[in-house]
């Protein structure tokens, strides 16, 4: 692929003509090798969106007639190590690694399945992952969380002594800035889980943080930043503006999902920052000091910025903007026959609830407003859906979400006009599935 071209937006490609043509440019370049990459990956795991129904035969189905081993046997008892598991067979519902990205010694990135979830919580086993220096499982015993800064008296928290601190507990939704990023790059890698798996959504439970710096009595009138540190390997640390944290919405967090963070979530304590980027969730929290400016640390002027047209960097771009996407049908999934089908999906906003969602199945050309399954939450995964007949012909499905702030997600056109095609982070441009003739479904959003 020449270095600065183009495809076209794929949301002008509204007819067989035009997907015909994606699919040839995306013969050349490097995409080759990302697709190669990614069919191992994905062979065997993508189930149909939804069975065909055999037709029983004149005798009966013996599904009815006989009855099973589980209906006239011993079950098994309860689960001997105390911690339940899923069935067997959903064996096939796992996070995974991408192996289109870059590989240091060890992998730092795992995707969620969404495409295999239902409503809005993400459970704690399947929650994306993403380490800067690998994961830990700390004795809580002796983990230790401090406040310093412009505060009147620093304080050293043990955990015991937060979790008898009066706790609130919150859905939100946490998404990796650098999620669908390699679809900047006109990288179509096949599925929903590799395009936007680097999303989660869970109940977290934990203490806000601005009781915590006003039990250590901060300057709230001059403080205007907070640099949250981890305790891995990397020291993650994240400037925080105090606007977020005196809303109360920021929470220091323990708990996930009705239990304890999960190690490779966190454990023991992690930063709850609702609508802003992954990264700034920071992990292993060990520190909280209060300044009166941005700090600059490295993982907010070298890493986590966006590349804008004219080469300048734009920093502490932390909002995750409105964003939906079709989970099904969608790219690696097969519809098996004309008719009815419910085209759902997730949708989020860094800015609050989200207000609509509108379905298109033929590339953009008309939308239908789609159904808002409830809970709507604020900085919280919604759930849509959107009744379809399929008549057999191929079908462009995409999704578009409208924030009760009035922000409408972009096309990509709209997108790469502002922010060019060089980026990385904070691509929430509309998604792409085609439906063919085949009920495959394949990812065109770049080829």
């Amino acid at each position: 692929m020449n270095a600065g071209r183009l495809l076209k937006a794929p949301e002008n490609f509204i007819d067989r003509n035009g997907v015909a043509k994606v699919f040839a440019e995306a013969r050349s370049g490097r995409r080759d090798f990302i697709r190669g990459a990614f069919a191992a990956a994905a062979a065997g795991l993508a189930l149909p969106a939804v069975q065909a129904q055999n037709v029983a035969p004149a005798d009966g189905d013996p599904n009815i007639l006989k009855l099973p081993e589980h209906s006239t046997s011993l079950g098994k008892p309860v689960a001997s190590d105390g911690y339940g598991k899923p069935s067997k067979w959903e064996s096939n519902v796992q996070r995974r690694p991408s192996p289109g990205l870059t590989q240091t010694t060890q992998a730092s990135v795992s995707f969620a399945p969404l495409q295999s979830l239902f409503g809005i919580v993400t459970p704690s086993g399947l929650h994306f992952e993403r380490h800067h220096q690998g994961w830990w499982d700390i004795d809580p015993s002796k983990h230790r969380f401090m406040v310093n800064g412009m505060v009147k008296t620093p304080k050293v928290f043990t955990m015991d002594e937060l979790m008898r601190l009066p706790a609130v507990s919150r859905f939100h939704f946490i998404e990796c800035g650098a999620n669908t990023g390699m679809e900047w790059g006109n990288v179509a890698v096949p599925s929903c889980q590799y395009t936007h798996g680097m999303l989660s959504c869970s109940e977290f439970t934990g203490v806000p943080l601005i009781t915590l710096l006003e039990l250590a009595g901060a300057d709230l009138s001059n403080g205007k930043f907070v640099l949250a540190e981890g305790g891995d390997g990397s020291s993650m640390t994240r400037t925080i503006p105090m606007s977020m944290v005196k809303s109360g919405e920021v929470l220091v967090a323990y708990g996930q999902n009705g239990e304890m963070l999960r190690p490779e979530n966190g454990y023991p304590l992690r930063l709850v920052v609702p609508g802003v980027q992954g990264v700034s969730w920071v992990k292993y929290l060990r520190r909280i000091e209060l300044g009166d400016k941005p700090y600059g640390t490295k993982d907010e002027t070298i890493h986590y910025v966006d590349l804008m047209p004219d080469g300048q960097h734009r920093q502490y771009t932390s909002i995750q903007e409105c964003k939906s996407v079709v989970t099904t049908p969608s790219g690696g999934q097969t519809l098996l026959d004309k008719g009815f089908y419910s085209v759902t999906g997730l949708a989020w906003s860094g800015r609050g609830k989200v207000k609509r969602v509108d379905v298109s199945v033929d590339g953009g050309r008309n939308w239908r407003t789609a159904r808002l399954e409830s809970p709507v939450m604020s900085k919280c995964l919604t759930r849509f859906s959107l009744d379809w007949v399929w008549d057999g012909k191929p079908a462009i499905i995409q999704s578009r979400a409208m924030d009760e702030t009035g922000y409408v997600q972009p096309s990509y056109r709209e997108l790469r006009a502002v922010r060019g095609s060089r980026s990385i982070y904070h691509n929430n441009a509309i998604q792409s599935w085609l439906v063919q003739e085949s009920g495959e479904v394949k990812n065109v959003q770049a080829g």
